[in-house]
């Protein structure tokens, strides 16, 4: 899933290539994809791009004075053609599932692969119209949200910390891989209680949160958006690395596995030895 380091890559990619370009025409072919109706999806054609941005895992592109809002879920993934095919794009069971043709022939593609069709696209006329940015909680690089508010937010939320590290509503932006590498760098247990977590906790996590995003965002600048999803996954440290020792005391990170995902940490750093249930029900550790 893209979280917030490669969605700041693909605002910025984009950004580069598509600002002060047209659009042509957007083709829908995932007619689900698109949650909104009024501006419709044509009225994008003609509007001018002018930027693009990112809030918590929302790509934004503004093709003034309208914005296409793009949630990739959990398979999405924008891509860059300098020379789009000819001829309007059709519904069928590739993973394409709306294109943005802009001036000069060039465009980018919006795809979404597996089964779980969970990618969102929305036209408004301001990017809070989306109801799940107007949600959203403090973003977790801002200057302004420190140790202090993460505790706040994370306590409000209560439940296992990892779960409450990943609800977008309070902190925006964070998913199932970045949460796992905080808390494997703040060595705390993803099964603790969200609620029960100190000021001097708190301050382990802010830091190694702010750490791991900030260091996954600048290898992931510059970088083109198909370099995007091996950056991340060669820079993790546990995360997607069940079986492989630890980078840090040399365990074996270990995995808990649920119904769609997955989480992974080590025992020796973060649950003081103790091996986690794999299963839903796992106890919560203190």
């Amino acid at each position: 899933m893209p979280e917030l380091p490669e969605v700041e890559s693909l605002a910025g990619f984009l950004a580069e290539r598509a600002t002060g370009r047209t659009i042509e025409a957007a083709e829908l072919v995932a007619f689900a994809a698109l949650k909104t109706f009024d501006p419709p999806l044509d009225a994008l054609a003609g509007c001018t791009i002018t930027g693009c941005g990112r809030r918590g895992k929302f790509l934004l592109v503004h093709a003034d004075p309208h914005w296409l809002v793009l949630h990739l879920a959990r398979g999405g993934w924008v891509r860059w053609n300098d020379a789009l095919p000819p001829g309007r794009a059709k519904p069928g069971k590739g993973p394409l599932a709306l294109r943005v043709r802009l001036d000069g022939g060039a465009g980018f593609d919006v795809t979404e692969a597996g089964t779980e069709k969970r990618l969102a696209a929305y036209v408004v006329d301001a990017p809070d119209e989306v109801e799940g940015i107007a949600r959203l909680g403090p973003d977790p690089l801002d200057p302004a949200f420190d140790a202090a508010a993460l505790r706040a937010a994370l306590g409000e939320q209560g439940g296992q910390l990892k779960a409450a590290l990943t609800t977008q509503t309070a902190v925006a932006g964070v998913g199932n891989a970045y949460s796992d590498e905080a808390l494997h760098v703040a060595r705390l247990s993803p099964f603790k209680s969200a609620a029960s977590l100190s000021e001097e906790e708190a301050k382990r996590l802010h830091g190694a949160l702010v750490e791991v995003l900030s260091d996954a965002v600048a290898r992931s600048a510059g970088l083109p958006a198909a370099g995007l999803k091996k950056e991340k996954k060669s820079g993790m440290r546990v995360h997607g690395r069940a079986g492989q020792p630890c980078p840090v005391c040399g365990d074996s990170v270990r995995e808990v596995s649920f119904a769609t995902k997955s989480l992974q940490y080590c025992p020796t750093c973060q649950t003081g030895g103790k091996v986690l249930a794999d299963r839903r029900l796992s106890r919560l550790l203190k």
